[in-house]
């Protein structure tokens, strides 16, 4: 369990530095959306990156921090080291993509890419930061990253303190945006009311299922990871890492999408919205779009829009 202090210390350190994003609601479906892609780097990956930062003593900082991402956890990284002035690397795979590897240097830090996957990175950079005494930071397996996370949640209860019985539809990769989400709104929402009921399920691509292995098999070694257009999702989770048990804690489903339903939801996004979404971001909407999801109402985090602008077109004309 991720203490009660930590989270409510986490919403007013990163207040200062991150935006409150939108949240709208959508009668036809019975949704609401929050637009993380709205956030400073257009991802939620910032609350978690500056809440760990925020909270590390100066020592740490002066040390630099360090950390794999596909993309977005970077960024978030990075913009908190130019507020606290530290030095950021920030391993990625080949396969990283370019305006996310072009979006964390122009925001200072410096990218180092490693043949192969995710996995390949996360490796590679936890020996960089061991070898280099460097300060790590995990994208998910830290408590003060998904205290950062549980801020998503604590905006939409402050928004809406009457969504006692709902669902709750979040993307799922490493676990940590997940596992705050379900810290906020089951063991720290409004337990005075007997009759909450909040559903808390997660989505993940089919081409890297890594977390929906570990929660229904408890394993994820015999399953192998393919490109995905949810790039933020990919690759297998570190061992041991804590999401793993606050997961299985939390979360009460955990549903696949394939491909073509994440271009639906990106799709939806844009059609219904005028709002671009990246694929990761577009699982929770491919979820319900499909009817994988069924219970309303439902809330539905998109977790950012860092999509490369040729991809989303193409989507967007093959509609």
């Amino acid at each position: 369990m991720i203490p009660k202090k930590w989270l409510e210390e986490a919403k007013i350190r990163i207040a200062p530095y991150i935006k409150r994003t939108p949240l709208t609601y959508n009668p036809k479906h019975e949704l609401f959306i929050k637009w993380e892609n709205h956030q400073t780097t257009h991802s939620f990956k910032d609350r978690g990156a500056l809440n760990k930062v925020l909270a590390l003593q100066p020592w740490e900082r002066e040390q630099g921090l360090l950390a794999a991402s596909a993309g977005n956890h970077g960024q978030g990284l990075a913009y908190a080291g130019k507020i606290v002035k530290a030095k950021v690397t920030i391993f990625v795979s080949e396969k990283a993509v370019e305006t996310k590897v072009e979006a964390m240097r122009s925001l200072g830090a410096e990218v180092i890419q490693v043949t192969g996957g995710y996995h390949e990175a996360e490796q590679a950079g936890l020996a960089y930061s061991k070898s280099q005494n460097a300060t790590w930071v995990s994208p998910y397996n830290d408590a003060q990253v998904i205290a950062g996370q549980a801020s998503i949640a604590f905006e939409i209860l402050d928004e809406l303190p009457e969504l006692i019985l709902s669902t709750w539809v979040v993307p799922t990769s490493g676990g940590g945006l997940i596992s705050g989400i379900g810290a906020a709104i089951k063991d720290y929402g409004d337990l005075s009311k007997p009759d909450i009921e909040r559903t808390l399920i997660g989505v993940q691509s089919q081409a890297s299922p890594f977390m929906y292995a570990l929660y229904y098999t408890g394993s994820q070694e015999n399953y192998t990871e393919e490109d995905s257009l949810a790039d933020g999702l990919s690759g297998p989770v570190e061992k041991g890492s804590i999401t793993i048990s606050l997961t299985k804690k939390y979360v009460d489903e955990i549903i696949l999408v394939s491909e073509s339903e994440i271009e639906e939801g990106i799709r939806f996004a844009w059609n219904e919205y005028n709002e671009v979404i990246e694929g990761s971001a577009a699982v929770g909407l491919a979820a319900i779009i499909s009817g994988k999801i069924k219970t309303r109402p439902a809330v539905v985090i998109i977790s950012g829009g860092n999509i490369q602008p040729e991809v989303h077109q193409r989507i967007i004309n093959n509609a």
